[in-house]
């Protein structure tokens, strides 16, 4: 495996000059899915937010950080995300949202984490959030404390398993006001269904990994 050091130069690198954008979400997306610039074309009400995908080093592994939501009556509930939520106008930024909400759902200290770089925003039709996300990397596993509330599950991963395309696969979704999607394509990670915008994040990053090897 290339050493620490390498691996962040090679991944703001590539974040930097080499992000795939919009394309590498296609592969996650469900047919009947827009881009997300076409989306927001259309758009009626957009709330900025921004998510923290969070990397770590752990027995000579990079890994990362996803959060299940405890079931509810909403339009994500259940769902695999990654730690996030809307901007407050008290926040400086979108970078600052991505920290405050890592601090909020999963207790990583604000200060705590090098900022990387960020990848392709998403626009989510059914929330009309706007998400931004941030890549941040820490030499050790960083402390956590789940927020009882907002979080079911502190989930982790080896980054480079994204690479295994066995990991990819499809299901019929059945959303809650009964509209019913087939062949939705999804991450099978940690044993979990990871999809939508969660999987659109993931397969970007993919696309930069395999720069990296």
């Amino acid at each position: 495996m290339i050493s620490e050091n390498e691996f962040l130069q090679q991944l703001k690198k590539a974040l930097i000059h080499h992000l795939p954008g919009e394309k590498a979400h296609t592969k996650m997306a469900p047919v009947s899915r827009p881009l997300s610039s076409l989306a927001l074309k259309h758009a009626t009400e957009i709330r900025e937010s921004a998510v923290a995908v969070v990397l770590y080093k752990e027995d000579n592994l990079i890994k990362c950080i996803l959060t299940q939501r405890p079931e509810y009556d909403g339009k994500h509930g259940g769902q695999v995300s990654f730690p996030g939520g809307k901007k407050e106008p008290e926040d400086l930024d979108l970078e600052y949202t991505a920290r405050r909400e890592c601090y909020e759902e999963v207790g990583i200290p604000i200060h705590e984490g090098e900022l990387v770089g960020k990848l392709t925003e998403v626009f989510i039709p059914v929330s009309s959030f706007l998400v931004q996300p941030f890549v941040y990397f820490h030499s050790s596993k960083p402390p956590l404390e789940r927020n009882l509330r907002e979080v079911e599950e502190i989930l982790h991963f080896s980054l480079f398993d994204l690479l295994e395309e066995h990991r990819v696969l499809t299901m019929d979704l059945l959303q809650p006001n009964g509209t019913k999607y087939t062949d939705v394509p999804y991450f099978n990670l940690v044993e979990k269904k990871v999809w939508g915008a969660t999987a659109l994040i993931l397969n970007e990053l993919k696309e930069v990994l395999k720069l990296l090897v």
